[in-house]
């Protein structure tokens, strides 16, 4: 589990394609200073197993169905990347419960600048629309975010001056791919209300 509080800004060393998968390599300074074999890191949002470390470098295997769901797969050597850790059970919650389980992929719609923020509106996939509400908590790229406004096909975010120098939101430009994870809570209380009403709960 994470808590959408991207801990570096990391970057693709190489990526090599498989049969059915690839082998990501990225370094990061902070994530690969306890990682261990079989340990968990959040790469934009994606929830991927260590299998490699060395010299601030780590590896990981990404399957096709997590390359066909999320944005990793148009990943090139020298991008930069949202790391996190996994969180540890006596850490604060500092954003939501992230799964590091990608929903679907959404596109940056538009930037506009403010005085001391920005707000980015981004589009969202009809079937994830149900659980995205203004107030509520998203994960864009691994960034746990406020939902400030939600619109047909889309929703927006305000950006502080630290998520825009922290994360790659701030390098983000219009047509640009973003992974999305909505609340998992959401999506639990839509199964076990939709049970009761239906009468199909145990």
């Amino acid at each position: 589990m994470f808590t959408g509080i991207v801990e570096e800004l990391g970057e693709v060393v190489a990526i090599e394609p498989l049969t059915d998968s690839a082998r990501l390599s990225v370094r990061g300074e902070i994530v690969t200073s306890d990682a261990v074999h079989g340990g968990s890191i959040a790469v934009n949002g994606v929830c991927l197993t260590v299998v490699g470390v060395a010299d601030g470098v780590f590896t990981a295997d990404v399957m096709k169905e997590t390359l066909d769901r999320s944005c990793l797969g148009v990943l090139v050597p020298g991008a930069r990347v949202n790391l996190e850790r996994a969180v540890r059970a006596d850490q604060r919650l500092g954003g939501h419960i992230v799964q590091g389980h990608v929903d679907g992929t959404g596109v940056v719609l538009s930037r506009e600048p403010g005085a001391h923020w920005e707000v980015v509106r981004f589009s969202l996939p009809a079937e994830l629309d149900r659980y995205v509400v203004e107030k509520g908590s998203i994960a864009v790229d691994g960034v746990s975010l406020t939902v400030a406004g939600v619109d047909t096909g889309g929703f927006a975010v305000s950006l502080i001056p630290a998520t825009l120098e922290m994360t790659t939101l701030g390098r983000k430009q219009p047509g640009d791919p973003v992974n999305l994870e909505v609340d998992v809570i959401a999506k639990h209380v839509e199964k076990l209300v939709g049970a009761h009403i239906l009468g199909t709960r145990p």
